[in-house]
């Protein structure tokens, strides 16, 4: 806040006024106002700087934040100057948060910055001119990068009978697109019991509970948008369901196995350290 700066009179000695004045009280009065006019004029002076309006910056002579609609492969360059400004002053530029390089000759008054080439990567990206001793005063431009959309996505495996899949289509548009899934190239029916819409900006997914022989197909993605339109292929291939023996029947059958075999071996322990004994026995007579 800028200091106001006030103008107080001096108290003066008063001075007899001699008998032998030839001054009138008429002319002492207008005598006595032209110091008051002369302060006037001085406070006037001095208050002027206060009504100057404050330093300000402005990009491409827009002193607004805006919002720069733009393609990809475009040029776009970005001016940022100083208004009301009454000494040089240093400008400094930032992409989002991290600062941008610019050479020394390029700070002072005027700066400028070239996006050469802009890419989808720099939709929604802020550039912000801040002036260096007050980085309070700033101004912002948001790239608003414009393009058709964009699909990319995988197969599933091959999933068996009453299991569930996903078909994942991942979708990059700007401005946003309108999506829709395909069967065969006709239109799908989406049944609750049966399928799942997920649907983000980025992500179109279908999922398809406990699939069947009959969800054998092409399933397609389409994404339409006022710049254009795109279509992305699954195939989905459902085989039979593979018998699945259940496991404690099988845990079970393998503790009565090893059960059997421990107890046929505790049963014929005598006769297996018999032989055993017999094994050790043979060669010693043998020797004798």
């Amino acid at each position: 806040m800028g200091k106001v700066l006030c103008i107080s009179e001096q108290k003066k000695p008063l001075h007899r006024l001699s008998s032998r004045s030839h001054l009138s009280r008429s002319e002492m009065a207008q005598k006595s106002r032209l110091p008051a006019s002369y302060e006037v004029l001085v406070l006037a002076v001095l208050l002027l700087p206060c009504l100057v309006t404050g330093v300000e910056l402005a990009i491409n002579n827009s002193s607004d934040n805006q919002i720069l609609s733009t393609k990809p492969g475009r040029e776009e360059s970005l001016w940022c100057t100083v208004r009301n400004n009454s000494r040089a002053e240093e400008l400094r530029w930032y992409r989002d948060s991290g600062t941008v390089n610019v050479k020394d000759g390029n700070k002072i008054n005027t700066t400028n910055i070239c996006i050469l080439p802009v890419s989808k990567t720099d939709n929604g990206v802020s550039f912000t001119c801040k002036l260096v001793r007050d980085e309070s005063i700033q101004i912002s431009v948001t790239l608003d990068v414009q393009f058709p959309p964009l699909l990319t996505g995988v197969n599933p495996p091959p999933v068996e009978e009453k299991n569930d899949v996903k078909l994942t289509c991942n979708v990059n548009s700007n401005p946003q697109a309108e999506m829709a899934w395909y069967k065969d190239n006709s239109n799908l029916t989406l049944k609750k019991d049966r399928y799942q819409i997920y649907h983000t900006s980025e992500v179109f997914q279908l999922t398809i509970k406990k699939v069947e022989k009959s969800d054998n197909g092409t399933y397609t993605c389409e994404a339409k948008s006022v710049l254009g339109e795109m279509r992305k292929e699954f195939h989905l291939t459902v085989e039979d369901r593979k018998p699945v023996f259940p496991l404690e029947a099988v845990i079970a059958a393998t503790v009565v196995v090893v059960l059997t075999v421990i107890f046929g071996i505790v049963a014929r322990r005598e006769k297996i350290l018999k032989c055993f004994k017999k094994t050790k026995e043979t060669p010693s007579e043998t020797a004798l």
